[in-house]
This record gives structure tokens, C-alpha cells and sequence, in this order.
């Protein structure tokens, strides 16, 4: 007996790979429409490590304004899905290392049309322009001097060629763009295309092929990756939706060292009750973010003894988890963490003269756990708390630090 799905079925986390925008992302649509949505706030930020892992650690107070919107629009044919937040940052005391002022903004497109039962076109489009990294997003390893500027956009056609079996086709191209800190721009490009089995109502296995071509800058080398990988995506109830990817990586690097690395992808969200909301990722593979390093050496005649490395063969796992929980319509708390242990390898000179000598493999482990609570004093107005920690072991010199964070603030909806 064949099934009669609907679409949205074969279309569950169809809008593409877990990188779309945050690792937590399970690519579902909007379900509801929502009018535009004004949100004005302000936070004051006490930060004891204002430039971790750069200088003498000194602590400042700062001033954090905002203002931001969201609208979100479905009709049978088409969902617009918009948000914004611009905002600043602004420590009294300028850092050793870095800017006094800097920008934290956000902004995001999603758009669905449904040309009919078997066709749509989906496209997700992210920009950042900001100083914290969000390890969530996927790129971030350690805090860099400045300001960074991210975008990504995937676009994607989806076709239903059976009850059962359908593909999603498209393109995801991105970069990011540190103001300060050289070698580590980076722009990309990825195609791809996904095959799609409805197994059962609640169940879809997957098959992916990806290939991603990243542009280095100044010394860094330019990468070509290859994804193979299969999957299954399964609602567990109708507020819970988990999706788990693996396979292999193929990574060639232009002038360096070629290297294959299994690759894993999940991402679990479920709201457990009206009360509780819990969301995970985690992903595993070879990042070509942060590859170029200064290090220091044994010193060998005729070469310097310190100088730049490039690391062909940078493994990284990301873990997260995050939590929401709400006491009462007037009260509730959120707390999560981040976990990203690195392993630095193939290591080769890009210093002229070349750096040779007692170069090996670097680790790194991040750590990052935060907790709030959020206040409802009106039918307008909020308040906030939280508490943010972060710690970074490094084998690479300037990278270790501890960071406490503590923010109170304000804003009002409308």
C-alpha cells in the first residue's frame, strides 16, 4: 500500500546542510504568521578579559543598545520569514588590544515558494557584523581582535519525483571578514544535491554529495572538500525532530597536504512540554577557519626560528547544548554550553625565509557555558540577567584564557 505524504514530510529539515545558519538549525519552516514585531533594548556588560589571549587581562564596564525586528509571512504558496538587530557595543575602558566601540548586528532572510505539490524553492540568508564570536554558527574557534563580517546564503530547488522519493539541489556560498587580523578571510562556494526517502511517516533517510571550494587570503592556501555522507531525519513526536549525518571527507589543499576524515553532523530540537525546550548539535570534520598560526621553533641554521605555520589538517569537533524553561508566563531561564576541542596538524612553513624545526601537532579546547533568566514586568516590558564563562587551553602560544561575563538589561516589545 503506497503512502500519501504530504510534502511538508519529504520536505522535513530539507532546507539544507546543518551549516545553513547556527549548528542548532533544523531547517523547519515558520508555522505561523506573525506581524511586524519591534523589540528596543539596552544592556550594561561587565567583562573581566575584555581582550583574551591578546595583552595584559584587564576588565571594563560596557553599554550594549539595540534595537531589532521580525516578521514572518505564510500564505499556501510562499513564507517570508525576516528578523533583524543592529546594535553596539561600548566598553568605557578601551581594551589593551581592540576598539572601544563595535558593532553587534544581525540580520536573516528566509524565503519558501511553492510553485505546486512537487516543486518548491527555498532560500536561507544570514549576515553578521559583530565582535563576539557565536560558536553555534560554526566557524568561530577563539576571540579575535575587531570585528568580523559573516554571510552565507543557500539557495535550493526541491522536487517530489515520487510519493516517497524526492532530491534538493542548490548552492550555499559565504565568507567572513576580520577587520584586524590577517590570513583568515575566507570566501566559499558549495553545490550540492540531496536524495530523499520517505521510509516511514515519521522517518527520512538521506544521501548527500557536497563539494566546497574555499578562497584563502594572504598566505593561507585556497581547499577543495568532498562530501559523502547518508542520513536520517525522524520526528520522534510532533515537537521533536532529530537529524544525524555521516560519511567521509575528502580535503585537498592547494600546495599542502591532502588528507580524508570521517564527518559527522547532528542537530536534535524538541519542545518536551509547554514549559521546556531543549535544542543539540554537534558536528565533526576538517574546518579550513583559523588555519594559519604564528609559532615558535627550534632554530635552524639558515631559517627563522619563529613564523608562520599553516595547518593542512585542522580537526574540530563541535558539541553544543542549550536549554529554555519557563517557571511562569512572567518568569523563565535559559542556559546552554559549547564544546570545541581542535587538533592543529600537518603543519608547513608559510614564512619567508621558511620556518623549520620542531614543529608538531597543537591542540586546543574551548569551553564555553552560559545561564539567565528573563523577566515579564508588563505586556511590554522585560527584563534580563545572565552570566557567561568561557576558558581556552591552547598549545598555541597567546590562546590560553578565562573569561567571565555578566550582563543586565532591559527592553520593551511592541
Amino acid at each position: 500500500m503506497k503512502l500519501k505524504l504530504p510534502f511538508w514530510l519529504l520536505g522535513l529539515v530539507a532546507a539544507g546542510p546543518l551549516t545553513a545558519q547556527s549548528l542548532y538549525d533544523v531547517g523547519t519552516e515558520a508555522q505561523e504568521s506573525m506581524p511586524l514585531k519591534w523589540v528596543v533594548g539596552a544592556n550594561m556588560v561587565y567583562d573581566d578579559n575584555v581582550s583574551p589571549g591578546f595583552g595584559p587581562k584587564e576588565d571594563s564596564l560596557g553599554f550594549n543598545p539595540y534595537v531589532g525586528a521580525t516578521f514572518v509571512s505564510i500564505t499556501p504558496q510562499t513564507t517570508w520569514d525576516v528578523y533583524a538587530r543592529v546594535g553596539c557595543i561600548y566598553y568605557f575602558d578601551e581594551p589593551p588590544v581592540g576598539d572601544d566601540f563595535s558593532s553587534q548586528s544581525r540580520a536573516g532572510v528566509n524565503f519558501v515558494h511553492r510553485f505546486s505539490e512537487r516543486l518548491r524553492f527555498s532560500s536561507r540568508n544570514f549576515i553578521a557584523y559583530e565582535l563576539e564570536p557565536d560558536y553555534s554558527y560554526g566557524y568561530a574557534s577563539s576571540r579575535v581582535v575587531g570585528e568580523y563580517f559573516y554571510w552565507s546564503s543557500d539557495n535550493s530547488l526541491g522536487y517530489r519525483w515520487t510519493e516517497r522519493f524526492a532530491t534538493y539541489t542548490g548552492v550555499r556560498i559565504g565568507g567572513y571578514d576580520y577587520a584586524d587580523v590577517a590570513n583568515n578571510d575566507r570566501i566559499w562556494i558549495e553545490p550540492y544535491v540531496q536524495g530523499r526517502y520517505q521510509l516511514t511517516p515519521q522517518t527520512v533517510l538521506t544521501a548527500d554529495y557536497r563539494y566546497r571550494y574555499t578562497e584563502g587570503d594572504g598566505v593561507s592556501s585556497d581547499y577543495s572538500d568532498h562530501y559523502l555522507l547518508g542520513g536520517v531525519e525522524h520526528r520522534f513526536s510532533p515537537n521533536t525532530v532529530g537529524i544525524v549525518r555521516a560519511g567521509a571527507q575528502f580535503h585537498d589543499v592547494d600546495g599542502g597536504d591532502n588528507s580524508t576524515s570521517p564527518y559527522v553532523e547532528f542537530a536534535l530540537t524538541s519542545q518536551v512540554n509547554s514549559q521546556f525546550r531543549v535544542r543539540s548539535y554537534a558536528r565533526y570534520g576538517i574546518e579550513n577557519y583559523d588555519t594559519v598560526q604564528f609559532v615558535a621553533g627550534t632554530i635552524v641554521p639558515g631559517a627563522g626560528s619563529a613564523g608562520l605555520v599553516e595547518f593542512d589538517d585542522r580537526q574540530t569537533l563541535r558539541f553544543g547544548v542549550s536549554g529554555e524553561y519557563a517557571f511562569s508566563p512572567m518568569f523563565s531561564m535559559f542556559s546552554g554550553i559549547d564544546y570545541i576541542p581542535t587538533t592543529y596538524g600537518s603543519p608547513r612553513s608559510v614564512s619567508t625565509p621558511p620556518f623549520v624545526g620542531g614543529i608538531g601537532e597543537f591542540d586546543e579546547d574551548i569551553f564555553n557555558a552560559y545561564i539567565g533568566f528573563s523577566v515579564k514586568f508588563t505586556d511590554y516590558l522585560y527584563g534580563n540577567a545572565s552570566y557567561n564563562y568561557t576558558n581556552s587551553s591552547s598549545d598555541l602560544a597567546g590562546r590560553d584564557y578565562d573569561r567571565n561575563r555578566f550582563s543586565v538589561g532591559v527592553s520593551a516589545e511592541f
